[in-house]
């Protein structure tokens, strides 16, 4: 339930790391760099019209009010007034192009994950808590939505000011410029220790995230309430959440307090600088200096003033920028997963699919895993079109990594499974989902209706359609009888449904898909011998003319198989049919005669 011990924090790598970082961000932006031009022209617009207000200003006081010229001092007015109008409109206009802009980023962001974690292999989910993929998409994505929306846009228009301000001032006055900009590189060191602080903290703190949503997703899911509320474990999970979110509560009150007091320090100074102006001109003047004129004065501190704002939003945008930069580097994380099972640069299409499914010389071990020998070794298998072969042997065996093989949700690292002759690694992924469907123990149903669980395997499927591969898994006359019959919604991983209920609907789903082969792993195993009747029924019916790999736990369904193969310790120790294998007196006919001591149990 604890998040796991971070790695040691090395600031040295992290700022090696930081260009490279950057210049990937940026290349999400590429897309959008015509929208993106047209903002910085807007920046650059606004900012030349507001630094004008303090000539303006100057030109007030020195000359139009001290010399009676009132036609001057209405124009000047007038351009003061019609500053502020340009200013708004340029950043109303900058803001809606450039919010758009970061929300197509994110969508891309989304949609690029996403996508990347639907190529994964079989073996990426069951290592990793489902609460932690869900984190990286909704926390991490959404934490970015600052600095992809505003914060980029902030930056440039922030620096824009800066550097527009300060030419201003030094064509006001060089030298109260170089005072008022004495401790800018302080400034800028300060920002980047706090900047760095915050990165850090950052990281903890979405970790910490993802490890209460995973808690979240696994205690607050139905089949999670259930084992809790039936363990008298309510009060423990409710216990162990708080915990969760005790630390996440210290983390984001050091993500918000890193550095303040130095960003406050910051802040006071660039709030008494106009006072240091007014001394500093104050005492030039009194020691025999070079007079500096009241308007000069006061357009300088109304300068530096506007100075103030973008200057210190900057520095603030510099340091959430770096604490954004670890959520970045999180969502990379995900981008980056290496992609176990790809297509070939040029993949076969078969678009006739007889069935034949052939095992040469299989081995399988599950990547990073040099603990003793393979999970299957040496496996030499011949299913015909048409056939049916059963695998059957003890808890661990490797069963259900051998069906799992035909449909590449896991590839071989040895030998290799082919359909029709053509090894399915050079198949495209189209001809593997057209050519192999599955049905398995652990049945899921979307929460969506009756109808719109059925159309996902073929989404352009007729009313008629979806009642006749329902009739065909013996599940319509129960859809019919509910109140709102196929549009019945089947609730949370299909809870409304009974298990067999369950099965049946995935056997309709999968005969709406009309696969040539077929893999049904273990599909009976955990109803009881009533409902399996009924299911198995539904299920010869979906096997009728197809390929059929079984994966059976009771014997008394594969009995009729055209092949039934026993493995052990990852390897085929016996072959046959049922009789043949009965009269060997071997593993199989033990596993029969277990299989008949519990049957009357059930």
């Amino acid at each position: 339930m604890h998040p796991e011990k971070e790695p040691a924090w090395t600031p040295l790598a992290d700022e090696q790391e930081q260009p490279r970082q950057v210049r990937r961000i940026l290349k999400l932006f590429r897309p959008y760099r015509g929208r993106l031009a047209i903002v910085g022209l807007l920046v650059g617009a606004a900012s030349l019209v507001s630094v004008a207000t303090p000539f303006m200003l100057k030109a007030v006081l020195d000359v139009a009010i001290p010399e009676g010229r009132t036609g001057l001092l209405s124009l000047l007015a007038l351009g003061m007034i019609l500053s502020a109008v340009l200013t708004s409109v340029f950043g109303v206009l900058q803001t809606l192009i450039s919010t758009t802009v970061g929300q197509r980023v994110m969508h891309d962001l989304r949609t690029a994950v996403y996508g990347r974690l639907q190529r994964m292999s079989l073996a990426f989910f069951t290592r990793t808590r489902t609460g932690e993929v869900q984190s990286r998409i909704a926390n991490d994505i959404g934490g970015m939505q600052a600095t992809v929306t505003s914060t980029a846009t902030s930056l440039v228009s922030n620096l824009t000011s800066v550097v527009a301000t300060i030419v201003a001032m030094l064509a006001l006055d060089w030298r109260l410029t170089i005072v008022s900009l004495l401790l800018l590189p302080v400034f800028v060191w300060i920002s980047r220790r706090v900047g760095n602080e915050r990165k850090r903290i950052t990281t903890q703190r979405q970790k910490q995230m993802a490890a209460m949503a995973a808690t979240v997703t696994e205690s607050l899911s139905v089949s999670g309430i259930l084992l809790g509320r039936t363990m008298g474990r309510s009060d423990s999970l409710t216990s162990a959440f708080a915990e969760e979110s005790e630390r996440l509560v210290d983390l984001e009150v050091r993500s918000n307090m890193a550095g303040r007091w130095r960003m406050a320090v910051i802040s006071i100074v660039m709030a008494a600088m106009p006072a240091f102006i007014y001394w500093t001109a104050g005492m030039a003047l009194q020691l025999g200096g070079p007079e500096v004129s009241i308007g000069t004065i006061v357009a300088f501190v109304s300068l530096q003033q506007g100075l103030f704002r973008p200057a210190v939003s900057l520095l603030g945008t510099g340091v959430q920028i770096q604490a954004s930069l670890a959520l970045f580097q999180r969502i990379f994380e995900y981008l980056d997963l290496p992609i176990d099972i790809t297509e070939r640069d040029r993949p076969l299409h078969l678009d006739t699919i007889k069935g034949e499914v052939r095992f040469e010389g299989v081995e399988f071990r599950y990547d990073g895993d040099d603990r003793g020998g393979p999970i299957l070794g040496g496996i030499d298998i011949t299913v015909p079109a048409g056939g049916s072969l059963a695998v059957v042997g003890p808890t661990g065996a490797g069963k259900s990594t051998l069906g799992h093989l035909v449909p590449r949700l896991y590839d071989v690292t040895g030998g290799r499974v082919t359909l029709d002759g053509v090894d399915v690694r050079d198949l495209d992924f189209d001809t593997l989902a057209r050519g192999v469907g599955v049905v398995s123990q652990e049945t899921y149903l979307f929460h969506a209706s009756v109808a719109d669980n059925l159309r996902f395997a073929k989404p352009d499927a007729t009313d008629e359609e979806l009642e006749a591969a329902a009739k065909a898994a013996q599940i319509h006359d129960h859809i019919a009888s509910l109140p709102d019959g196929y549009d019945t919604v089947v609730g949370e991983r299909g809870h409304r449904f009974s298990g067999g209920e369950k099965q049946r609907l995935a056997i309709a789903r999968t005969i709406l898909r009309d696969p040539p082969v077929l893999i049904l792993d273990e599909a009976t195993s955990a109803l009881d011998t009533r409902t399996e009747r009924a299911v198995q029924e539904a299920i010869d019916a979906l096997s009728a003319n197809r390929t059929t790999l079984t994966i059976a736990h009771r014997l008394s369904t594969i009995r009729g198989a055209d092949q039934i193969v026993v493995l052990d310790s990852g390897g085929v120790a016996e072959r046959g049919t049922h009789e043949e294998l009965l009269e060997r007196e071997g593993r199989y006919a033990a596993l029969v005669r277990r299989d008949a001591r519990l049957e009357p149990t059930r």
